[in-house]
């Protein structure tokens, strides 16, 4: 008889914070490159928020005038800063729901905008997402950061969407805040001529696209308005320098403390108590439930990995709905209902705990 694996993630430490610890030195650990035009700072005080409304940081960077709305009451005041996050059909998942996640956590007011006919798309691993709106509702929006998540054809496709190219064209000519990560600095702001004098860096399949003398080998390049990043693997650091420049750097800390951002050495692993042996002579079948409230980096994150090491990956939904709307409002479609799943057997179940 088979034996069944479960593994049950530890649920994400509460956003709603209104202080965090100013000790935890978790930038130094990600190992920015010598080369960068900006580095995240690793001092300062830690950011007091309510609910989602942030206080933004005297250091935030902010090179253009801002979109903030500020609102005053008898004690403080706070503010919101508006992101477009454009998708397409192959939009790099992982990418794109840490972008958002992560800047919704740090109260950014965020817009997940389909570039195409409809708000439902299959980003480039298989996951299914949901718009907020099409892009062509954002055409009068004025916005303090605009970040371009990657993946092949979604970078192709949001190159070619002439709206989202006019939208981010002024928005660059402003000099507000822009970036791009993986293929879409190469693929999507390089057509669109806003690279020009700029020293960015992108996925390494694409990084001789890039113009010789302004390419850089690193995982994240600050170089004035404009942020660029390598891939998935970077996402969470090209997210927290957005971060940063929106909020300043104590909410970038908080945001990484929520997260658990630790490297290896911080944080060592430890041997299983009861060790199992995964290996399998077969394609590995696995369950992955989700339901309302769901933690959307930890569900696409764990299927796009898992299927990108060719897993067979079954996302099921416990509501009446295949549509879920996870934690920090990114609508994921699931591959079917929790009862249709229930007749296959499976030889990993992951629970993702809010």
């Amino acid at each position: 008889m088979e034996s069944l694996s479960c593994l049950v993630l530890k649920p994400a430490a509460p956003t709603r914070l209104f202080a965090a610890s100013a000790s935890i030195k978790f930038l130094p650990s990600f190992g920015f490159p010598s080369s960068m035009d900006y580095q995240l700072s690793t001092s300062g005080a830690s950011a007091k928020r309510c609910l989602k409304l942030t206080k933004a940081s005297s250091s935030a960077v902010n090179a253009a005038p801002s979109t903030t709305t500020n609102v005053t009451d008898t004690t403080t005041t706070v503010s919101t800063k508006k992101v477009l996050v454009p998708i397409g059909f192959g939009t790099e998942e992982m990418e794109a729901v840490i972008l958002v996640d992560v800047l919704r956590r740090a109260g950014a007011e965020v817009t997940l905008a389909s570039v195409e006919p409809q708000l439902e798309i299959q980003a480039s691993g298989g996951t299914r997402l949901v718009a907020d709106t099409t892009i062509s509702t954002c055409s009068n929006q004025v916005y303090d950061l605009v970040a371009l998540p990657g993946g092949m054809p979604g970078s192709v496709r949001l190159r070619d969407c002439e709206i989202l190219k006019k939208i981010t064209s002024n928005h660059a000519g402003e000099k507000r805040l822009y970036g791009g990560i993986s293929t879409a600095p190469a693929v999507t702001l390089l057509p669109w001529g806003l690279l020009r004098r700029k020293r960015t860096t992108c996925h390494p399949a694409f990084f001789d696209k890039l113009p010789t003398f302004w390419a850089v080998k690193s995982n994240l390049q600050v170089s004035g308005e404009i942020t660029t990043s390598q891939g998935p693997g970077t996402s969470f650091m090209f997210a927290l320098s957005l971060v940063e420049q929106l909020f300043g750097e104590s909410v970038a800390k908080e945001i990484a403390e929520l997260l658990f951002m630790h490297s290896a050495d911080d944080k060592p692993r430890k041997e299983e108590f009861n060790k199992v042996d995964w290996a399998l002579g077969r394609t590995p079948h696995v369950l992955l439930p989700v339901a309302n409230g769901s933690e959307e980096i930890e569900v696409v994150t764990i299927v796009d990995i898992l299927r990108r090491a060719k897993v067979d990956v079954v996302v099921a939904s416990v509501e009446k709905s295949v549509k879920i709307l996870a934690s920090h409002g990114v609508e994921i479609v699931a591959d079917k209902l929790i009862g249709d799943a229930m007749g296959s057997i499976y030889d990993l179940i992951i629970l993702p705990v809010r």
